[in-house]
């Protein structure tokens, strides 16, 4: 609040003029600190870059191989995308088996064998699998008989309103009344 506007004269409106000055130099002060601060503080965060195989073509097919697995710290990211600790340990590992000249199917059968099922994007279809692959299925008819069986009993609930003669001759009435008005 300025106090200047409440007692123009007073001794009290001359210092808040003056101190006014001062707090927009000590505070221009403070902005430049704070920003020289937060860029010395930027360079700590960066990163350095993830390691490549020195063989494109390795790098191709680990790429390839890595959009088909899945990051099992991010679970609903592949493991090419994921940024993870972990996710650069399994491509690191990956990569060395490629250079150890082993194919794709004996990299993924070393990870399912490692870390279950679950690492692969599409799991197969087998015994332990089987409500993964069918349960959505299995959920949308279970609830369709529900839905469908509650709605029968509803209907059967639900009476028919039973009118007086009064009633239906009050109605009628109502109705050609209604109808003379739009006419």
């Amino acid at each position: 609040m300025n106090l200047s506007l409440l007692f123009p004269s007073s001794s009290f409106a001359l210092m808040h003029k003056r101190d006014a000055g001062r707090k927009g130099t000590l505070g221009l002060k403070k902005f430049a600190l704070l920003l020289a601060l937060m860029l010395m503080a930027s360079s700590g965060w960066a990163k350095e870059a993830a390691p490549v195989a020195e063989d494109p073509e390795i790098e191709r097919r680990m790429i390839a191989l890595s959009e088909d697995l899945r990051c099992l710290v991010c679970q609903n990211e592949s493991l090419a995308g994921s940024r993870a600790d972990f996710a650069n340990d399994l491509r690191r590992e990956i990569r060395e088996q490629m250079q150890a000249n082993k194919s794709d199917k004996e990299i993924v059968d070393f990870l399912v064998a490692r870390y279950g099922d679950f690492v692969l994007y599409n799991p197969p279809v087998k015994p332990t699998t089987v409500f993964l692959w069918f349960g959505p299925f299995i959920f949308l008819i279970i609830g369709a008989v529900i839905l469908f069986v509650y709605l029968k009993r509803r209907r059967n609930q639900i009476e028919e309103p039973v009118l007086s003669e009064q009633q239906r001759k009050q109605a009628e009435a109502l109705l050609k009344e209604s109808k003379g008005n739009n006419a």
